[in-house]
């Protein structure tokens, strides 16, 4: 996920001088990208607090199997397990040094959680929340996805510029492709068995061939896109969904001939995007606290709401049964809490 600490210092401060509401107002003003309506959320559950210091949190992944959630919170090097069947924290697997991604994968009963920090990923049992391995993972490994067919992890290394990937039987890096910029998210597509990749400072999508680990193709996004950092997927429709966080917007992309089909405004700094395939919806959760809530009608998006939901509110994850929204907050009273909506 990207990140400068300057960003994150500016709006952390400006939280604690001007407030939230005063915030909320600087936002609507134009400081931000304005909220434009209110947001189609209410919480549904008292916050739950969680464990490490009031610092930042990074990618969630859900295991919709065992109703369980994982939460990197990069600030305090640990990664969060809730319970989604009673909204109660179950573990909290701690040594995961500067943890930016995290991915669930059910069929292999583990998590893999990429320890910035170190350099490295740490590959954590799903039956005892113990880290069971480690592979190196470039130099800066962010996001991650996984390519089923091939038993393969592909992370982003996003300062490194380039994709490593890691055979999860061996848990061996066995491939570092060169994608000749700074790497934003990966995304696995079942559809083409390919995998999709941001090259953020050229602005391209890049599709990498599993069975090979080579590059099979380039894709120019039009200049509308300034630094295509956060990617995500729906391979049913075939429909990619792609946050530029240079200038705030987000394009809507036909997977079938990489076309954009629409660009739509999202809070400033764009990071992560959570998609609710049963409600047909899409979330944007920007660095600048601005949640975008989109609705999906065949292959156009219609706005839902777009406001200010808290500092820093830049993660999401959805539960695909519930339809719960899990927001991991920095701040909130002096401690980290995890807000349920």
């Amino acid at each position: 996920m990207k990140l400068t600490e300057m960003k994150s210092s500016v709006l952390s401060a400006a939280m604690r001088m001007l407030g939230t509401f005063a915030f909320g107002c600087l936002l609507t003003a134009g400081v931000g990208v304005a909220a434009t309506t209110s947001l189609p959320l209410k919480e549904a559950h008292p916050d739950i607090p969680l464990a490490g210091k009031p610092n930042r949190f990074d990618y969630e992944s859900i295991d919709p199997q065992r109703r369980l959630l994982f939460i990197a919170h990069l600030g305090s090097g640990i990664v969060t397990v809730v319970d989604l069947h009673t909204n109660s924290v179950v573990a909290n697997i701690r040594g995961v040094p500067g943890v930016h991604g995290v991915l669930a994968v059910p069929s292999l009963n583990e998590v893999f959680a990429t320890a910035t920090d170190q350099n490295r990923v740490d590959v954590i049992s799903e039956t005892d929340f113990h880290i069971i391995a480690h592979a190196p993972a470039g130099v800066y490994p962010d996001g991650m996805t996984y390519a089923p067919r091939e038993h393969e992890l592909f992370i982003s290394d996003e300062a490194g510029q380039t994709e490593t990937v890691v055979d999860t039987r061996t848990n061996k890096r066995v491939a570092t492709i060169r994608m000749g910029g700074e790497v934003g998210n990966s995304q696995y597509d079942p559809v083409t068995h390919q995998v999709f990749v941001d090259v953020q400072t050229r602005d391209e999508i890049v599709a990498i061939d599993p069975r090979t680990d080579k590059i099979v193709h380039r894709y120019r996004l039009p200049e509308a896109c300034n630094d295509d950092h956060s990617l995500l997927l729906d391979s049913p429709a075939r429909l990619g969904f792609v946050a530029c966080d240079g200038n705030a917007k987000l394009l809507v992309v036909d997977m079938n001939t990489m076309h954009v089909l629409s660009i739509h405004k999202t809070g400033r700094g764009p990071d992560v995007l959570a998609f609710d395939a049963g409600l047909q919806r899409l979330y944007v959760a920007s660095e600048s606290g601005v949640v975008a809530v989109f609705h999906l009608k065949g292959n156009k998006l219609h706005l839902l709401g777009r406001n200010y939901l808290a500092g820093e509110a830049h993660s999401v994850a959805v539960d695909p049964q519930t339809h719960e929204v899990y927001f991991p907050l920095q701040n909130i009273g002096g401690k980290g809490v995890l807000r349920i909506m």
